[in-house]
């Protein structure tokens, strides 16, 4: 008999799950009370870099003239960028919804929760419905941090839900958190022609990143007329009928006509009935092993309320191997995911992207690196786009040669770090970059520039 897969959450870690554990021949039932291929993806991730897009759009046309046009300009119709985003999720939800149904995957609209450990009911429009369960995967997903001070309205104190995009464009927008979300918005509204000040509560954009990465990034910010507050942490704010007002600890004050929340996530693990079938939290987060599971081995966890990166590629790969591992694949010896190796993109301008071994990482624990760099003001591709900021870094192991790590920053590094990531994760040399061919003329020469 097959076993009964129950999903809760139909986000990139439960839909990729749904996807493999039918193909694996599992009975699999999926419970979401959203949006199947999840609200963060849909909502957040995939609006924000369809704005991106466009503000990176609206930027290149009309600095035309630097590349030889003339008479070339544009301007933003925000209804337009509105139902652009509409129908980007539109269609990415009826692609997976069709994808899941297509390999019999039911699914069910509403919320679930665990009232044994292998009962779930799931609560819909046409009443409670129960179900046995061989296998549970976890996957709500989280929701946008407010502190106690902040009194959201979504019109003029706004969390990342309410901002992708807001109901109007901002004429001065005040963001609080300069982490990978808060950067993200600073360059998208500053690229739609509003006005921004950054909040900053440590003495750097980008806290957790490699400090020469994140300088890069203040520098192209205050170029631009960005407004950077560091060392300032917010305390209050008020909303009127004009604007915001926001307080710092510090005494500074800082006003506008919005204000954008961007200070982290809260895990999605309240209302589950997780405490009463035995499964393990930490800080809200569901305590897993290197194969996913909690603390009740038929029980799994994925995506944001596993605690381990909050990024759509890992959560994916998750369900990937909750679905392998959960019907009997990983029998034998197998690769477990190595989150210390997934690579990352902030999709500012210019983009910064990083995978592996962080320099500053590798100092505070005294071990020996190889770093190399090449900036891409010497790269022919990057005169030809006319975008020659950034900058290549590798960082290898000395004695072996072995790629560890590295960051860009520049046009494309969202891109070009997978190539960086395919060496840390297969283990291959600087030699092995350094002695491969490229393209010419072409971004990633920079990379064979940098092994040398």
């Amino acid at each position: 008999m097959a076993k009964h897969f129950v999903i809760i959450g139909g986000g990139p870690a439960g839909n990729t799950a749904a996807t493999y554990a039918a193909r694996f021949g599992a009975k699999v039932t999926m419970i979401e009370r959203d949006l199947i291929g999840g609200a963060a993806h849909l909502r957040d991730c995939v609006p924000s870099k369809a704005m991106i897009a466009t503000g990176s759009a609206l930027g290149t046309i009309n600095d035309a003239q630097r590349m030889g046009l003339t008479n070339v300009s544009a301007t933003l119709d925000f209804d337009a960028l509105r139902r652009r985003i509409g129908s980007i999720g539109e269609r990415l939800e009826r692609s997976t919804t069709t994808l899941l149904e297509s390999q019999g995957v039911k699914l069910l609209s509403g919320t679930g929760r665990m009232v044994g450990p292998h009962e779930v009911v799931a609560e819909t429009e046409a009443g409670l419905i129960e179900l046995e369960a061989d296998v549970v995967l976890l996957a709500t997903g989280s929701r946008p941090r407010i502190p106690e001070w902040a009194h959201v309205d979504g019109e003029r104190i706004l969390t990342t839900r309410d901002a992708y995009p807001p109901r109007t464009l901002p004429e001065h927008l005040v963001v609080i958190g300069s982490g990978v979300t808060g950067v993200e918005f600073v360059h998208m509204f500053k690229s739609f022609g509003s006005e921004v000040t950054l909040i900053v509560s440590r003495q750097q954009v980008l806290p957790l990143k490699d400090p020469e990465v994140a300088a890069a990034l203040e520098a192209d910010f205050l170029a631009r007329g960005v407004m950077l507050l560091k060392g300032a942490k917010a305390s209050n704010g008020v909303a009127t009928a004009d604007g915001v007002t926001i307080e710092c600890t510090d005494g500074r004050i800082v006003t506008g006509s919005h204000a954008l929340l961007a200070i982290g996530s809260i895990p999605n693990t309240d209302n589950l009935g997780l405490g009463d079938v035995g499964v393990e939290l930490i800080n809200g987060y569901v305590k897993i092993d290197h194969n996913c599971q909690s603390s009740v081995p038929h029980v799994y966890a994925a995506g944001d309320i596993s605690g381990k990166l909050p990024l759509s590629s890992v959560a994916s790969l998750q369900g990937r191997k909750i679905a392998e591992h959960a019907m009997g694949l990983h029998s034998g010896p197998h690769r477990h995911i190595d989150y210390e190796k997934a690579a990352s993109a902030i999709f500012t301008e210019p983009e910064i992207a990083d995978v592996g071994l962080a320099e500053v990482d590798a100092f505070a624990v005294g071990r020996k690196i190889r770093v190399t760099k090449v900036p891409f003001s010497a790269n022919a591709k990057a005169l030809i786009e006319d975008d020659a900021r950034g900058f290549v870094k590798i960082i290898s192991d000395p004695a072996t040669g072995v790629v560890l790590g590295g960051a860009i920053v520049g046009r494309h590094a969202a891109e070009l770090i997978s190539v960086i990531a395919l060496a840390v994760s297969a283990g291959l040399r600087v030699a092995d970059l350094h002695e491969s061919l490229f393209v010419h003329p072409s971004m990633a020469e920079a990379l064979t520039d940098a092994a040398e």
